[in-house]
C-alpha cells in the first residue's frame, strides 16, 4: 500500500496503468462556497441497484450540465439540471487550471456529492460508462471535511491512499477508470459534511 500525504503538483499519484494528477488546492475561498451549495443547489437521495437491490443512500447527489445530458450508472438514469452561476464559473476556473498542466479539457457535466458526515461515503467503483469515453478526463474538486479517497487496481488490488482537503483539485486520465475503481471511505472521527464535484464529457452517442 503507497500512502501519499503531500505530491508535488505534477507527479502521478498512481505507480502504474493510469494518470492521477494532484493539484493541490484551488480554491482561495472554499468555505463560502461549500456552504452556497450546500443551501442553494436541490439536493436528492441517491438511488443505486447492486446485484437485484435497490439502496436509497444518504449520500446526496445533483447532477448538472448542459441540456440534454442525462447520466446512467448503477441501473439509474439521472436527470440534468442546468448550470448554475456559480458551478459554471467553478468549471471554467478549473478547465484552466488543467489546460496550465497540459490537458486541454471541456466539461459539459458535472456529478455533485455530498456526503453529510464521515459515516457518509462511496464504495469501491470507477467511472468507465460507455458515454464517458474510453479514456475520460475527470476532475474531482473536494469542499468541506477533509476525507481519505482510496484507488484500487482492479487486478493487483494494490491501494494508493491519500487524504483530500478542502478546495482540493485531482484529476484523473489516461488508463485510469480501465485498471483503477476509487472509494471515499466512512469513518466516524469525521463529523462534518464533504461535497465533491466530478467534472466530466459526456459524449451521448456513445450509449448502448
Amino acid at each position: 500500500m503507497t500512502d501519499i500525504f503531500a505530491p508535488k503538483l505534477t507527479d502521478n499519484l498512481l505507480p502504474y496503468d493510469g494518470l492521477v494528477n494532484d493539484l493541490g488546492i484551488v480554491i482561495d475561498y472554499p468555505s463560502p462556497l461549500f456552504y452556497n451549495l450546500v443551501t442553494e443547489l436541490p439536493w436528492q437521495e441517491d438511488i443505486v441497484t447492486l446485484f437485484g437491490k435497490t439502496h436509497i443512500t444518504t449520500r446526496q447527489i445533483v447532477w448538472m450540465g448542459d441540456s440534454d445530458i442525462d447520466y446512467q450508472y448503477s441501473g439509474h438514469t439521472r436527470q440534468t439540471i442546468p448550470w448554475t452561476d456559480t458551478v459554471f464559473h467553478v468549471k471554467h476556473h478549473i478547465e484552466q487550471k488543467l489546460l496550465d498542466l497540459g490537458i486541454d479539457a471541456n466539461f459539459n457535466s458535472c456529478l455533485l456529492n455530498y456526503y453529510p458526515s464521515g459515516e457518509d461515503g462511496m464504495g469501491y467503483h470507477a467511472d468507465d460508462e460507455r458515454e464517458l469515453g474510453e479514456q475520460p478526463v475527470i476532475a474531482s474538486l473536494s469542499l468541506g471535511a477533509t476525507r481519505k479517497f482510496v484507488f484500487k487496481h482492479k487486478k493487483t488490488q494494490d491501494k494508493v491512499e491519500l487524504y483530500l482537503e478542502s478546495g482540493q483539485l485531482i484529476v484523473m486520465h489516461g488508463d485510469t477508470q480501465s485498471f483503477w475503481k476509487h472509494s471515499i471511505t466512512k469513518t466516524k472521527k469525521v463529523t462534518t459534511g464533504r461535497i465533491s464535484l466530478t467534472f466530466r464529457q459526456i459524449y451521448p452517442n456513445n450509449r448502448s
